[in-house]
């Protein structure tokens, strides 16, 4: 007897939750075995993801950039977490953001680093109501291929959004705390707390709950599962060995991270104001517990398809945070300043490769999603970078760009690229569009489409 195909829309659904469902051999209509050779079917084949990713205060650039180009290269310390990865992705070197200078409007570099990074435009200097910028290229791919999708995208961080505000030298706050762009005037806040984007994913109506109603639930330790286990038992007797398995690991997987959302030590109020910018009660206390929760929520995002465009802010431009974790007391933007000082640059250094273990991390979560076509990993866009390249000069050419990801096939990985001087970073966001499938021929201060 043939089984039934089921919709790759399919939803598992409870009161007050819906879960969307990984890629499943059922929802195929050739029944094709994933890992194998084989033309799917339009309608299946993996789509390309786009990751955004910003890092503040630049790298220590003697420790990002590879001594050889092409393939035979040694990675850097900065990079020597990703060595198991070092096939799935290019660095870039020679890239400028040239709307991050300062074209007569004075000091700022941290603003403009970070307005400009995914715009390619000017931001105009302000700390008023007419904030300017350009729209962002995660928002204009939302804007053409968001439509596919239940959200047209996912903007998450470390650091919370502001809409107003002095915080760099007569910039704006909304400029320092946001890099995604809807219009030329209206950034795109980022949620910074790992649970709420988890019910935005997965409970439904349940993200009109007021935060009292939520630890109310969280306290019943009522998971999401809980409400969809008949949905799920009945979807289970109609699936193969394969996809058993696949939807077990799937469920544990949520099941798992709930456990972790609840576990997580959090922020009281009263510290969550000593923040720079204001952070809520509620998002955990440990920094990397705190990023690894948000991307496993991208993670999730897209492998279930209900996102395809997602943006990930390590913290705000500029920000002066402490990472005693790794033995480095002083603020972040304090020992980017380093002076020359060895001490101060060893203690960025490792700062700075910290957080490529942290990334290290994504890519494994990524890696391990097998699609009908490779992994996850092998279908996404992955930046990495900052607008600013040296923390100590803040220059905004030769920046530290990393892109991960095989986009379906269409890049080759393992290799460091230098570009010729002054290579607007938007050339790559023009070939970064045309590999998801949306044509253009310029973005921002582009001059033509970046050749990988």
């Amino acid at each position: 007897m043939k089984a039934p195909t089921i919709s790759r829309r399919t939803v598992l659904r409870g009161v007050g939750a819906a879960i969307a469902l990984p890629m499943l051999e059922a929802m195929s209509p050739a029944r094709f075995a994933f890992g194998l050779p084989h033309v799917a079917p339009a309608e299946f084949q993996s789509p390309v993801r786009m990751l955004f990713m910003f890092t503040p205060n630049g790298q220590h650039m003697p420790d990002w950039t590879p001594t050889k180009e092409g393939r035979d290269f040694e990675l850097p310390p900065i990079l020597k977490n990703l060595e198991k990865f070092r096939d799935k992705f290019n660095v870039l070197s020679g890239l400028a953001l040239d709307g991050a200078r300062p074209h007569g409007d004075g000091p700022g570099d941290h603003a403009r680093a970070v307005a400009a990074y995914l715009t390619g435009a000017h931001p105009r200097k302000t700390n008023g109501a007419d904030i300017h910028n350009g729209i962002s290229i995660d928002q204009l791919a939302a804007s053409k291929i968001g439509n596919l999708t239940r959200l047209p995208s996912l903007e998450v961080g470390t650091e919370a959004s502001s809409p107003a505000g002095n915080c760099d030298s007569g910039y704006s706050c909304a400029y320092v705390s946001n890099m995604s762009w809807r219009t030329e005037t209206s950034p795109v806040a980022k949620e910074i707390d790992p649970a709420f984007v988890f019910d935005r994913l997965f409970k439904g109506s349940d993200v009109a709950l007021t935060p009292e109603e939520r630890e109310r639930r969280q306290r019943r330790r009522q998971s999401v599962l809980d409400f969809v286990a008949e949905d799920a038992s009945s979807l289970r007797k109609s699936l193969g060995a394969n996809d058993k398995r696949k939807l077990d690991e799937y469920l544990h997987g949520i099941r798992e991270i709930e456990q972790r959302l609840a576990k997580a030590d959090k922020l009281r109020h009263e510290e969550a104001e000593s923040f720079e910018l204001y952070r809520p009660a509620g998002v955990p206390r440990d920094f990397g517990e705190h990023l690894k929760l948000l991307m496993d929520m991208i993670a999730l995002a897209f492998q279930t398809d209900s996102t395809r465009i997602c943006s990930l802010m390590f913290a705000n431009a500029g920000s002066n945070r402490s990472y005693r974790q790794i033995g480095v007391a002083e603020g972040h933007h304090d020992v980017s300043h380093h002076g020359n000082s060895p001490e101060k640059q060893a203690k960025i250094s490792l700062i700075n490769r910290y957080h490529s273990e942290l990334l290290a991390y994504l890519f494994e979560r990524l890696d391990a999603i097998r699609e009908p076509q490779g992994t996850l990993l092998d279908n996404s866009l992955i930046l990495y970078g900052s607008g600013i390249g040296d923390g100590n000069r803040h220059n905004h050419e030769d920046l530290p760009i990393l892109l991960a990801g095989r986009a379906g096939g269409q890049i080759e990985g393992g290799r460091h690229l230098r570009y010729p001087k002054e290579t607007p970073l938007t050339n790559l966001y023009v070939a970064m569009l045309n590999w998801a499938g949306i044509p253009v021929d310029k973005f921002g201060d582009s001059t033509a489409e970046l050749k990988l």
